[in-house]
């Protein structure tokens, strides 16, 4: 990742007015771009006629774009009287969310300010953001269209107002403590306290990053004010169905943070995993094959789809720890193993214990199934212990 800074030029010093919070460098607004060339020059222009005259501030670009936006940035900064950072990032990891997180790093005010790089977020309401936070002792301040005084109306088109609500209403159903006082929880423009914020902790996937910070960071106090959202500047949206599927992967992600959640999510999973199992055994009966080898394949197709589902959904975040083939085998293993243990337990609890047919075969179903999630956790997805880790353990023990 490449970091150059640009001096402030041009216009001079600015001649500051009293300021709501007194300290120099009192926000740092930073930017998330992606092939934003020609929105950018606007939107610095906009921040120097508004926020430094009221509120010191600096501006961080994080870039990830493909086109000249880094150049068209540092030609523009030049007539900015204040400083202005440009990140291009390589690789563009956790999308524009990554890209939030790695701008909130190089902050070096109390307050940062996130805004989009196409002019739909007004700089003008940077002031309002600090100084609503520093009159409620806030440690979040959304900028919200959904509160008296706020509005959609720079969304493009019904279809968009309706996946907005629709996100809204899910995001909001999900985590209804976290989000609590959070009326826009899809806003991209917020304020934040640097200190609210350890960035190590977070692990956004996307563009909606003000949920990561909400649910991961967990501000004590939030407060709101209103805005416009006004319509783009220049080019095209960056919502995409792709966008879509990641915000849907990243809710997923953050709602099975939990282990119970997790399991619920897990044993869920593994319902649908009825359907690709009785259909492959309908496929093979129907093809001649004796019914005991067909449940026995039948039932892989089951564990296949399980598996997709789960690498995919519950455990994302994790994957990185073992090889896909590791994975694979080891999750098959303990899904057959399912099969094998779920038989003599039955027998167990009805031979020994007494139980009904019935009322043993659920219990064993129950008691199967907590060891297989805990098996899968543990043996598929955590993490290894290194040898020096485990040769260090037992030195110290």
């Amino acid at each position: 990742m490449s970091q150059e800074s640009i001096v402030p030029g041009g216009l001079g010093e600015p001649v500051l007015e009293p300021v709501e919070v007194p300290e120099p460098g009192a926000v740092t607004i930073v930017v998330p771009t992606f092939n934003e060339s020609a929105n950018v020059r606007q939107l610095l222009h906009r921040i120097t006629e508004s926020v430094p005259a009221r509120v010191p501030c600096e501006v961080v670009f994080v870039d990830d774009s493909t086109d000249d936006t880094p150049e068209v940035v540092r030609a523009a900064a030049q007539d900015c009287p204040f400083p202005v950072t440009v990140l291009h990032r390589d690789e563009p990891t956790g999308g524009l969310g990554g890209a939030v997180v790695e701008g909130i790093k190089a902050a070096t005010s109390d307050w940062v300010v996130v805004m989009d790089g196409d002019c739909q977020h007004p700089p003008s309401l940077v002031p309002e953001l600090i100084a609503a936070g520093e009159r409620a002792g806030a440690e979040l301040v959304v900028a919200s269209r959904y509160i008296k005084g706020g509005s959609r109306a720079g969304l493009a088109g019904s279809y968009r107002v309706a996946v907005s609500r629709g996100a809204t209403w899910l995001t909001k159903s999900l985590f209804p403590r976290r989000l609590h006082g959070i009326s826009d929880p899809m806003s991209g423009f917020f304020a934040i306290r640097r200190t609210t914020v350890t960035a190590e902790e977070l692990r956004p996937l996307g563009y909606k990053i003000l949920l990561e910070l909400a649910v991961r960071s967990s501000p004590r106090t939030v407060t709101e004010v209103p805005f416009v959202f006004q319509e783009r500047y220049a080019g095209e949206s960056k919502s995409t169905a792709r966008e879509g599927l990641r915000f849907l992967r990243h809710l997923a992600g953050l709602r099975t943070e939990a282990p119970l959640a997790r399991m619920i999510v897990f044993g869920l999973i593994g319902l649908t995993g009825f359907v690709p199992n009785l259909a492959a055994l309908w496929a093979l009966t129907e093809a001649g094959l004796h019914y005991l080898p067909a449940e026995i394949i039948a039932n892989q197709f089951g564990v296949a789809w399980n598996f997709l589902l789960i690498d995919l959904l519950l455990f994302r975040t994790r994957r990185r720890h073992r090889h896909w083939a590791d994975r694979t085998v080891r999750f098959a293993l303990l899904a057959n193993a399912d099969l094998v243990l779920r038989l003599p337990l039955i027998a167990l609890l009805v031979g020994q214990f007494q139980l009904a047919v019935l009322p043993a075969t659920a219990l064993a179903l129950v008691i199967t199934f907590v060891l297989r999630f805990v098996g899968t956790e543990a043996l598929v997805y955590l993490p290894r212990r290194s040898r020096r880790a485990s040769r260090t353990a037992r030195s110290t023990s």
